[in-house]
Parts: structure tokens; C-alpha cells; sequence
């Protein structure tokens, strides 16, 4: 890398390249020199860089900043091109609704208006625009409220970007700032609150338990915006480096930024019905989420006395450094542990970090990156991070009867990824006591799935010895031994079928072979159940050695199981045979049900009816089996079809190109053709007769191409056509289950209409019972004083009845399975209202539904 770019790079790092100094002022002027020397042939490499630096390395934009406001002293035409250059940027940005572009290009142009790269006017028309575009959005006549997502990250966008230049624009532009402030004002006191209990952390986060001081994001970043105008902007966490060259920048000029439009939003649905306008919602919230949603683990003494502006900003820095160094994970934790802020910041971290694991509906990375994220922090600050880390996961542990089911999951899947790199090392003696709560309680069950997820990653014995502090919770450890084959060592019929269809497969016979030997010797002779538990128990044992022997005997024997099971009735029964198999072992079970579902020998339909099986339906509050197999079921199913969207885009593109290359041989065909003569009646060739035949070839050929494309393409749309149909079943069938095993369950809803009272209907029966007893009652608000409130620990009690524990875990679910395929269950909205969530459905079904979609019930 030449050194131009390598000190670009590294400007405000601690790095040879700057010889470990760490003065902005030093690393500017350097940086700068470099750049000056290489301006007069290098420009057109230059700029482009120097953008691509500032977009991807957004913390460090302050720097940037100055850098340009000194070139433009140099080199007004570079600087004038970096602006229209920019401009181009921000208005393509705007277009295609690339919200982290627009977000930190307005940031750039906040902090080149600092360095009089830009005029202040300019960068007031900008949010104006911004703000003009919001306010007709949300209005009710004129625009479509439907897309509010849009306008709040457009308003979220002049506000993220005062703190940056706020004090400047004051100074410069004192009114049009102040008409700017005025607007956001406004815009607020007209748009809706945005609350969203679909996606919060905490199941108790309803809109009942909800006050109505309570503040959303944007609120919030606007009441922070407002104490930092009162202090005068003064603030600590980001760096101004321009104020050490003032003197130096006030002689520069400054440019225009030409005007900028924002894209109209879709008009209102019409006829304007709720599904309509839910819909709507959500694709506007799907192109314009919001970035920051907080999960406060940590009491607030535990984060540094802080202005209110420094949290949003050192959140700001750590999203940006996450999401533009995700393919660096070490870079990634060397740039949030070095973030140009006096002040420290782990805990304030540690909560970010989680909070973006944990996001719903889904985080923007997969949960594996913020793992080796946490990982290299821990070990990048071995004296700080890991007791922060144990901190928040003790504090969300004791929260975790109130987590919502999908966060819970993924903190299960982390904590045990996050133990088997750190030789599973965890005080478990903590956590000894819940063994003496209910199995139910979802204290134990988190203990419960974290060690068998940590079986998964290692062995039994080695798990076993990690808990040896606390002994007694082997008994929460999965069951140690193998497979549970049938017929390992007992004689009799099954035993001798099984022993000679071992020896067939060993015989390398063929599907059609052992199809045969069925047909004609084990069926006709010990019907269908017999037969079904020989082949599959057999093969599941040959295929038991490995995964890599699972999928051989799958691939070479499926035609037999498809040929034994080819309804949903026998393929339920062929999972009951597997689930009975791999009884020991929760993974493989997983493992052999997907696998079969990949080869097309079990439907997903007939996973939901398993699933939903009374046995299965018994786990649902103490156990993820059930869970793990639906989820993957429901998520291959959608997988095919983003697959088969992936390739009818790429084969719509491939047709275009056919439908060119075919007009344009034809094209030169009939060029070609009309260059023929006629002599004595004759046509004489005007044109080498071999180029002829070569046109006409390659007009017949490119033709053809065309043809095979548009019927490849119909294929295709077909098979989406159907996997679409299935998917539509598939849901129906799902929430018909949860609505037949939830009412079967659910209290009365006038006893039981919000979650809250829910949980609340065992601790009332106890209070009731034991009012006589020692136990004192809180008399403002009838709770137990020594109760677990809502799960978390009092002493060792749980005070969440089992049956009323079922309905919650199962609602969730219900919730967290509407949230993460929204999008495709929105088209068959219309018909899950009708079917299923009916009149006399329980309005907590119909709320777990709605609230997974993000579609408040009053809008419903």
C-alpha cells in the first residue's frame, strides 16, 4: 500500500505509520503533507479513497474533515469535486434507500461545513429537505403515515448529526438552525410514537405496562439534542481537530452543495384497510430500521456520570465500527477498544454489543461475528471486558424469566459458544440454587440448554469436570448415552430382519433390490409398523457413525423410506422411529430430521403435526427439542424460496441479455440480407456467402439461447409458484396447532387478558392460600414480598405455575415464529384472519400474532 493511502488509513490510530504518536494535530499535518505532494498526479485516486475512508471509517470523519478543509486551501478544484462528488453519493443514497450511506454522508457534510469546505446555507437546505419530505410523509392527507420508518430515520439523520456541527451552524446560521430545531419540533408533535412491543427484549414490555411519558428512540435522541443546545454544545465525545487550524481555515472557500430530492414513498393502499396498512409498515420498517435499540443490562451506576449525548454517540461509533469492519474481526475489536473518547467505556460496550446480538427480528450479522467479537475483546482488554461480560451475563440471567424467547435462544447459543473457547470455565456454583426451582422455571431450563449446547461443542466428561463446583447439576446434563437401537442384542424377528437387511446394505444391493425384499418378504408378513421400525432403526444405525455415514446411507437408501412413507400419516411415524433412535441425543435428532427433510422424505407439514404431538407438546416450557426441529423446518422451507427469488432475478437478467444478443444477430442477419441482388431472377450474394452461414448460425443460435432462458425462467416461477402455495399451508398449518393447543390451555380472558396477569395467576393463588401464613404480603400491589417477581430470584422460589409457565413459553414462540417470517406471512394474512385468529380466538393468541408481525392491535 503506498504510504498515502496507509496514513489515510491509519490517521488517529496509535501505529508506526505515525510513529505511535497519538496528537490529532501531528497525524493531520502529516497526513495532509502526504496528500499535498501526491495532489498534482494522483487526484483521481485521492478522492475517491479519501471517500471511501470516510464512509467506512466514520469515527474517524472528524479527521477527515480537516484533512479536506486543508487541501481545499491548497486545491480549491479537488475539494470543489469532493463536494459534487459527494453530492452524487448522498443523492444515489437517497434513491436507493441506503440508510448507512445517508446517515454518515450527512455527518461528512456536517463536518466539512466545520472546516468552510461547505457553505453553511447548503447544509441547512439539505436537512430542510430532509425535514420537508418527513413532515409530508406522516401527514395524514398528503402523504402516506404508513411509511413513517422513512421520515423518522430522515429526522434521526439532522439530529445525529448536530453533535458534530451544531455549535458551527449556531454560530454561522443562528436563525435557519434555529428554523431547522423549530421543524424537527413540529414534526414530532404530528407523527406517531413509535413503539414497538413485537420488538422488545423483555416479554413484560407490552403496551399496557408502557406509560404514556414513556419516550421512543427518536424522542429520546431529541430530548439529548436539546440538553446538548442548552450546554452550549459542548461535548467530549467527538474530536474537533479543525479548531487547532482555524486560523489556517477561515481563508478557504467555501462550496455549494447543489439541491437533493428525496424519493417519493408509495401511495396510501387503497381500499385503506388495517392488512393493507400493516403491510405497508412493514416494509417501510424492513427498508428503514432502527439501528440502535437499547437493552439496559447494567444499573445506571455502573455507566460513567456522561453527558446524555456521549451514550447515543459512543453507540454511534461502535454500530459504525461493527458494521463496516465485519470482515476484520481483529480490526474490528482493536478499533472499538481505541475510540477517540476521554472516557471509558466498557460497560457501555459490553450492552451495545449484546443489544445487537439479541436484535430483533434479527441482528444485522449473524450471531457468530458478535461471538469472535466478544472473544477478541476479552482478550484485547483481558483486565476489563470479561468481568463486564460476566457481569451482563449474570444480570440477564436473572431477568431471564422475562426475555423474549428468540433472545433467549440466541444468548443460550452464545453463552455456550462463548464457554467452549474459554475451557468452559463458569463459576456454576452461582447458579446450583435452580435445582431447587420447578423443572419449568426458566432459570433452570436456560442451565439446562446451556450444557447441553456445550455437550454439542465438546463431550460429556469434559462438561461434566467444568461443573464440578457445583455437582449436583449433572443432573441437568443431556443423557450420556448413544443411539438407542432396538435391536443391538436381542434375538427374535425384528432382531433377524434387521440383521439381514444390515447385510444387504453391507452387500452394497441396490434401493430397487431391498424395495424388492420388502414388497415380498417383510410386509406382506409383519405390516406396516414392523416394517417401518426394521428399515429405519437399521439404517439410522448404519448411518449412526458420523454425519458424513448418515447422509451416504440417506442418499443411497432414500427411495426405500420414500417408497414405505409417501403420505403425511407414515412420515409422522417415520420421525416418531427417528426421535426414538436419537432419544439420547437432541442434535442428531435435529440433525437426521432436516436431513430427511433436504432429501424430500419428510414434508414439512408433517414435522408441525409431530411437533404438536401430545408427547412433544409436554416439553414446550422445559425443552428446546421440539423447538430446534421447527425452527429448522420452517427455515429450509424458506430458505428454498429466497433461493428460487436469488435465481429468477439472475435468470430475468440472463433473458434480457439472450432477448439482446438474439435482436442483435438478427439484426445483422437482415443487414446482411438486404445487401442480396437479384441477376436474371437469380439472388447473388452481395456478402461472403461463409459470413452468411455464420449469421444465419448465429441468429438460429442466439435465438435458441432465448428460448431455453425464457423457459428455464418459467420453470423457475413455477417452482416459486408452488414453493409459495406450500409456504402458505405450511403457516396455516402452524397456527391452526398453536391456536388448538393454546386454547386448550389458556385461562379465561378475563382472567388472563395480559401477559402480566398471566403470570400473576399462580402468585395470586399463593397469596391467597398463604395469607395466614408467615408470609407477608405486599399490600400495594398483592404481591408475595419474597416472591420471585416474574421469575427472578427470591430465595429459591418460582412463583409462575407450570400450566401458566406452558401458555407463556408457547406464546412467545408464537410471537418470535410471526416476527422472524413476517414477510412471508403477510401475503396470507387475509386468510389466517379468517381461519385462525377468529372472533373467539384468546386475545393473547391474537397479540403474540400481531405484536410478531408489528401490527398493534388498535390498528388490527
Amino acid at each position: 500500500m503506498s504510504s498515502w493511502k496507509s496514513l489515510l488509513l491509519r490517521i488517529g490510530d496509535k501505529c508506526p505509520e505515525y510513529g505511535n504518536t497519538s496528537e490529532f494535530r501531528d497525524h493531520i499535518e502529516t497526513c495532509f503533507g502526504a496528500l499535498r505532494r501526491e495532489l498534482d498526479h494522483s487526484a483521481n485516486d485521492i478522492l475517491p479513497y479519501l471517500l471511501r475512508c470516510a464512509e467506512q471509517l466514520p469515527h474517524k470523519i472528524p479527521l477527515y474533515g480537516t484533512v479536506v478543509g486543508l487541501l481545499n486551501l491548497e486545491n480549491e478544484d479537488f475539494a470543489s469535486k469532493l463536494v459534487e462528488t459527494t453530492h452524487c453519493n448522498f443523492q444515489e443514497a437517497l434513491n436507493s434507500g441506503n440508510c448507512d450511506k445517508i446517515r454518515i454522508l450527512t455527518r461528512f457534510l456536517t463536518v466539512m461545513m466545520c472546516n468552510k469546505v461547505l457553505q453553511p446555507g447548503s447544509l441547512v437546505v439539505v436537512f430542510e429537505t430532509l425535514l420537508s419530505s418527513a413532515a409530508t410523509t406522516v401527514d395524514e392527507e398528503k402523504g402516506n403515515p404508513s411509511w413513517q420508518a422513512c421520515a423518522d430515520f430522515y429526522v434521526t439523520c439532522i439530529l445525529a448529526c448536530l453533535p458534530w456541527g451544531g455549535a458551527e451552524l449556531t454560530e454561522q446560521v443562528p436563525e435557519e438552525i434555529e428554523r431547522v430545531m423549530a421543524g424537527v419540533q413540529a414534526y414530532l408533535s404530528i407523527r406517531r410514537r413509535a413503539y414497538d412491543p413485537g420488538l422488545s427484549f423483555f416479554e413484560d414490555d407490552d403496551e399496557s405496562v408502557k406509560g404514556p411519558g414513556e419516550k421512543d428512540f427518536l424522542e429520546d435522541l431529541w430530548g439529548r439534542i436539546q440538553v446538548l443546545s442548552s450546554n452550549g454544545w459542548k461535548l467530549d465525545s467527538v474530536p474537533r481537530p479543525h479548531l487547532s487550524f482555524e486560523a489556517q481555515l477561515v481563508a478557504g472557500k467555501s462550496h455549494e452543495f447543489g439541491p437533493i430530492s428525496c424519493p417519493e414513498q408509495p401511495h396510501p393502499p387503497s381500499p385503506l384497510s388495517g392488512a393493507a396498512y400493516g403491510k405497508q409498515k412493514h416494509d417501510a420498517e424492513l427498508k428503514y430500521p432502527q439501528r440502535i435499540r437499547r437493552l439496559n443490562i447494567f444499573p445506571d451506576s455502573k455507566i460513567e456520570d456522561l453527558q446524555p449525548i456521549d451514550r447515543f454517540i459512543v453507540e454511534e461509533y461502535l454500530l459504525d465500527v461493527l458494521l463496516f469492519l465485519n470482515g476484520s474481526r481483529k480490526e474490528c475489536a482493536s478499533f472499538m477498544v481505541g475510540l477517540p473518547v476521554p472516557f471509558r467505556y466498557e460497560y457501555l460496550m459490553a450492552e451495545t454489543i449484546f443489544s445487537q446480538l439479541l436484535l430483533l427480528p434479527h441482528p444485522p450479522f449473524k450471531p457468530i461475528y458478535y461471538t469472535l467479537v466478544i472473544m477478541d475483546l476479552c482478550k484485547a482488554l483481558p483486565g476489563a471486558f470479561p468481568a463486564v461480560v460476566a457481569g451482563a451475563v449474570r444480570a440477564l440471567f436473572e431477568k431471564i424469566a422475562d426475555l423474549d424467547m428468540e433472545c433467549r435462544t440466541r444468548l443460550i447459543l452464545w453463552f455456550s459458544h462463548h464457554l467452549s473457547n474459554f475451557q468452559f470455565i463458569w463459576p456454576w456454583e452461582e447458579w446450583a440454587y435452580v435445582l431447587e426451582l420447578p423443572k419449568w422455571a426458566p432459570q433452570r431450563a436456560f442451565v439446562q440448554e446451556v450444557l447441553e449446547r456445550e455437550v454439542r461443542l465438546s463431550y460429556w466428561e469434559k462438561v461434566k469436570q467444568s461443573i464440578e463446583n457445583a455437582p449436583a447439576l449433572e443432573e441437568l446434563l443431556p443423557p450420556k448415552g448413544g443411539p438407542d437401537f432396538k435391536y443391538s442384542g436381542e434375538d427374535g424377528k425384528e432382531h433377524a430382519l434387521s440383521a439381514e437387511l444390515s447385510s444387504k446394505v453391507k452387500g452394497r444391493q441396490s434401493a430397487r433390490e431391498i424395495i424388492s425384499w420388502i414388497e415380498e418378504s417383510v410386509f406382506p408378513v409383519n405390516g406396516f409398523e414392523v416394517t417401518l421400525r426394521v428399515v429405519v432403526q437399521t439404517f439410522l444405525n448404519i448411518g449412526s457413525k458420523s454425519f458424513t455415514h448418515l447422509i451416504t446411507v440417506l442418499e443411497r437408501y432414500g427411495q426405500v423410506i420414500a417408497k414405505l412413507c409417501p403420505d403425511q400419516d407414515k412420515q409422522v411415524m417415520l420421525i416418531v422411529e427417528v426421535s426414538s433412535y436419537w432419544k439420547n441425543n437432541a442434535q442428531m435428532t435435529a440433525i437426521a430430521i432436516d436431513r430427511m427433510m433436504g432429501y424430500r422424505l419428510i414434508s414439512n407439514l408433517a414435522i408441525v403435526r409431530w411437533v404438536f404431538s401430545p408427547a412433544n407438546i409436554e416439553q414446550f416450557h422445559i425443552s428446546d427439542r421440539p423447538w430446534e426441529v421447527l425452527r429448522n423446518a420452517v427455515s429450509k422451507t424458506y430458505n428454498r424460496i429466497c433461493d428460487l427469488r436469488k435465481e429468477i432475478s439472475s435468470l430475468k437478467k440472463g433473458v434480457v441479455s439472450a432477448e439482446e444478443a438474439a435482436a442483435k444477430a438478427k439484426a445483422e442477419l437482415e443487414g446482411a440480407e438486404s445487401k442480396l441482388t437479384l441477376v436474371d431472377g437469380e439472388p447473388v450474394l452481395g456478402e461472403n456467402p461463409v459470413r452468411m452461414k455464420q449469421l444465419k448460425s448465429n441468429a438460429e443460435k442466439t435465438k435458441d439461447e432465448e428460448v431455453s432462458a425464457r423457459d428455464s425462467l418459467e420453470a423457475k416461477e413455477a417452482l416459486l409458484a408452488r414453493a409459495l402455495d406450500e409456504n402458505g399451508a405450511l403457516f396455516l398449518s402452524l397456527y391452526k396447532n398453536f391456536t388448538n393447543v393454546l386454547m386448550e390451555r389458556l385461562p379465561d380472558a378475563s382472567r388472563a387478558g395480559t401477559l402480566w396477569a398471566l403470570k400473576s395467576i399462580h402468585a395470586n393463588a399463593m397469596v391467597v392460600d398463604l395469607e395466614e401464613s408467615v408470609m407477608e404480603v405486599d399490600n400495594e400491589n398483592g404481591k408475595p414480598k419474597n416472591s420471585q417477581v416474574n421469575g427472578r430470584r427470591a430465595s429459591n422460589f418460582y412463583n409462575v405455575g407450570e400450566k401458566e409457565q406452558w401458555c407463556l413459553s408457547t406464546l412467545s414462540y408464537v410471537k418470535s415464529f410471526s416476527r422472524q417470517y413476517a414477510s412471508e406471512i403477510w401475503p396470507h394474512i387475509d386468510k389466517l384472519d379468517a381461519e385462525v385468529l377468529t372472533e373467539d380466538v384468546h386475545p393473547l393468541i391474537r397479540s403474540a400474532v400481531y405484536y410478531g408481525l408489528r401490527w398493534p392491535i388498535s390498528e388490527a
